[in-house]
């Protein structure tokens, strides 16, 4: 492959030192750009050191490359390396006379100065002084893929209303604004055309504008036989996939392909998909074998960070899954003596999580007036439906008179009690607590299995039933011993009250207890369960919708392919 093409065998590194272990698959150097756009902290000098330690060497910029406020003293000779920038091109406020970004070829515009420009130029000369920006330097930039370009109120600036900007576009509906900067000058005749400054090495190199008809894209020559490959952008030095100055969409160890060999590939002798041997990820505009240390693959690409919809596990690589459900999401808890109110609850809409406590008390549930709080809508008590975990303690010492359990919390299964509530004269700390709650009749906890330290209080709750059906030291399971964990339940509704009422466990549960009332507060089930709910029987020969029976006695769905029984008794359900 011809040298002024692409560099060959590709692979990338990474220029920040953080990152520099991952190196040694790749060749192509990365650096990460900036999205600070005109703001900035600390000297010139400090920013300027940190430039030139982020992108010496860089040869992409994944992101935005912004250059601001530097002084013309200053040596940018580190820059010439760069050759393709991702997102938009920033230079503003600059008092240098020229910028050597002379081997930058395409500006990909994937993000865009003020959502329209990919190259913005502004402003670049010192007041009262001859220092400024006489000169832009981009001799090899032949493309912008996206976005318009911006070049404003550069007092010494010539030569840029010489630049052909429509063979470096997209295409004329482009958005290209140069005005108010300096005096304009004639290019060099030996350019024959447009130009980047006054020299013979300052002709811009068209890519474009000059190609026959029969190009579909861009051109390393006028005749027809002398079109770029169409992966090609910015040009290329000859035909082929390999002579591209870049690439349109994937570089593949210096060929442009539309996309990056996929996992899978069609056998078409055995009609199958198999695994790809040559598989690879993308990554910015690169195929890579695998991704950085500190990206996770999402399919066929490496991300930073897994969508909203799926959970990052480690499977040899990080990947992301689908959820399955509802995805993890960790919110903090609310600190000892505040309480959940009206004013902080939303915050806690599709916690799976709290790391922390909840706590809930009188000025939470009724208001407090002196701190301008109102009262909470019960209906706002929901969003702990999809609470799965505390890491601290539950604690409920007050509740709506709406409400006779705490179903909202029907989906928690562990209480960590990492940190525990101590009362004054107890000695063992407590990770459940339910205090008087005047209109609580059952507790309704049903998927609570662990509590992995500290102890239960449950006390004043004169209506409660079903809390003395079942043991509650098969819930204490953790290291230490069960007979150590405090368990102090008192003063709520009498057991054989609650018989005479009818406050009974379900008779699909079994001897184990339950929750509350209905098969679907039962800790296990006497027969078999379906979703949670106690059965008589699964769905074995009859009913809509047949099942198998799991070696937990759980009923699950047939394949939908499994052909229908219609023999034997039918199954009641409940």
């Amino acid at each position: 492959m011809r040298t002024t093409g692409l560099h060959h065998p590709l692979a990338l590194c990474f220029a920040l030192a953080w990152l520099q272990t991952s190196c040694a698959q790749y060749q192509e150097v990365l650096c990460l750009g900036t999205h600070n756009t005109l703001s900035w902290t600390g000297n010139p000098e400090t920013q300027y050191e940190l430039m030139r330690e982020k992108y010496t060497g860089c040869e992409i910029v994944m992101g935005n490359l912004e250059i601001i406020m530097m002084k013309h003293s200053m040596n940018f000779t580190f820059l010439q390396s760069i050759r393709e920038v991702t997102g938009y091109v920033l230079i503003a406020l600059n008092q240098f006379s020229h910028l050597p970004l002379d081997q930058l070829r395409v500006i990909r515009g994937t993000t865009l100065y003020e959502n329209r420009f990919a190259l913005a130029v502004l402003l670049n000369y010192q007041i009262d002084s001859r220092h400024g920006l006489k000169e832009l330097g981009l001799t090899h930039l032949t493309e912008i893929v996206e976005g318009g370009v911006y070049i404003n109120f550069n007092k010494f600036l010539s030569y840029a209303p010489q630049v052909n900007w429509l063979d470096i576009v997209k295409d004329e509906s482009s958005e290209v604004i140069i005005a108010d900067n300096g005096p304009e000058r004639h290019c060099d005749a030996a350019c024959k055309g447009p130009c980047w400054g006054p020299r013979k090495d300052s002709c811009q190199i068209l890519t474009k504008t000059v190609c026959a008809p029969q190009c579909n894209g861009r051109c390393f020559g006028r005749n027809p036989s002398e079109c770029c490959h169409m992966e090609c952008a910015g040009g290329c030095t000859g035909p082929l996939d390999t002579d591209c100055f870049a690439c349109r969409n994937f570089n593949n160890s210096g060929s442009c392909m539309p996309q990056c060999p996929q996992p899978f590939i069609y056998n078409k002798h055995t009609f199958k998909l198999e695994p790809n041997p040559s598989a690879k990820y993308q990554y910015g505009s690169i195929c890579v074998a695998q991704c950085p240390n500190n990206f996770v693959v999402d399919g066929s690409s490496c991300v930073s960070s897994c969508p909203p919809n799926k959970i990052e596990v480690e499977q040899g690589v990080k990947r992301c899954e689908p959820c399955g459900g509802l995805c993890p999401k960790v919110c903090k808890g609310i600190a000892s003596g505040q309480t959940v109110d009206s004013q902080n609850i939303d915050s806690f809409i599709n916690c799976t999580k709290i790391q922390g406590s909840l706590h809930f008390l009188v000025t939470g549930i009724q208001g407090d007036p002196f701190n301008n709080i109102p009262p909470l809508d019960p209906e706002k008590l929901k969003v702990f439906r999809t609470v799965r975990e505390i890491t601290d303690i539950l604690d409920i010492q007050s509740w709506p008179g709406t409400l006779t359990d705490l179903s909202v919390f029907s989906n928690l299964t562990t209480i960590q009690g990492r940190t525990l509530y101590r009362g004054r004269h107890s000695k063992r700390g407590y990770s459940l607590l339910v205090m008087t709650i005047p209109s609580l009749t059952s507790l309704g906890l049903r998927s609570l299995r662990h509590i992995n330290d500290g102890g239960v209080y449950i006390t004043g709750n004169k209506k409660l039933c079903y809390h003395h059906t079942f043991n509650w030291t098969r819930l204490f399971i953790t290291s230490s011993r069960p007979h150590h964990r405090q368990k102090n339940i008192k003063e709520n509704r009498l057991e054989a009250k609650c018989v005479a009422e009818g406050k009974v466990c379900d008779p699909l549960c079994s001897s184990e207890g339950c929750w509350g009332p209905g098969p679907d507060q039962c800790l296990s089930c006497k027969n078999y369960s379906r979703g949670g709910t106690c059965v008589h029987r699964c769905r074995f020969l009859t009913g809509e919708g047949r099942e198998f029976a799991s070696p937990n006695r759980e009923c699950m769905p047939c394949h939908s392919e499994c052909e229908v029984q219609e023999d034997g008794p039918r199954a009641q359900e409940y």
